[in-house]
């Protein structure tokens, strides 16, 4: 039987978190987690953006939140400046994990409408898990700006995290289904709303809520005349 042990000096992690086989580097994150060394904490982050394997990327994340937070929190925020959208990513995957509030700030609108999906979608999950309460308002209009972005999923996600923000994102939202000259974010606005409503009914985009959102403004509008 082939015993893989768990690496401890930072070169011996080093190489194995770069082993061809991902359970072998998976081991390896669940290690540098199971006994935390600050020593390592520099290379896990560096990792988390490059490591293709899902999986071991959310193990390296689990290892980086063993570790004290004063040590990993400027490498994450470092990392979410990164050129490459995987580092930007999961730093900010793993500061929604960490969850704490003073890393708030380092969340810029750069993430919220990053052009790539997968940053863009981690930043609106984690900017609405670590908002202060007095800046939510602004933050949902942040988001509403995103409205009809990307696929059914992408579009999910930014629902979803609205719908952390709950009564804040009402108003905004409400505009938009009604006003956006998009006629998809109308439809997302109105999906969206849907959800706030009943957050355990499905997603659904209806092409006729387009039309149904602005026919009150519309009908405003004949009575003017």
């Amino acid at each position: 039987m082939t015993h893989h042990h768990l690496p401890t000096s930072h070169h011996a992690l080093a190489t194995a978190l770069e082993h061809a086989d991902a359970s072998r580097r998976l081991a390896a994150a669940l290690g540098a987690g199971t006994a935390p060394d600050p020593g390592q904490i520099t290379l896990l982050v560096e990792r988390c953006g490059v490591e293709p394997d899902f999986f071991v990327r959310d193990m390296l994340t689990w290892a980086l939140t063993r570790h004290a937070r004063d040590l990993t929190l400027p490498l994450l925020r470092d990392a979410l400046r990164s050129p490459v959208a995987q580092a930007r990513s999961q730093a900010l995957h793993t500061l929604s994990k960490i969850g704490d509030p003073t890393a708030w700030p380092s969340i810029t609108t750069g993430h919220l409408h990053d052009p790539d999906p997968e940053v863009a979608r981690t930043a609106w999950r984690t900017a609405a898990g670590l908002v202060p309460s007095g800046q939510r308002a602004a933050l949902a209009h942040e988001l509403v700006l995103e409205l009809g972005r990307g696929d059914k999923d992408l579009k999910r996600s930014l629902s979803r995290a609205l719908l952390r923000l709950g009564d804040d994102a009402v108003a905004p939202l409400d505009a938009a289904a009604a006003r956006h000259r998009d006629p998809a974010a109308r439809v997302h606005a109105c999906a969206s709303l849907r959800l706030i409503a009943d957050p355990e009914g499905a997603f659904v985009l209806d092409p006729a809520d387009a039309w149904r959102a602005r026919t009150p403004l519309l009908s405003a509008g004949e009575a003017a005349n």
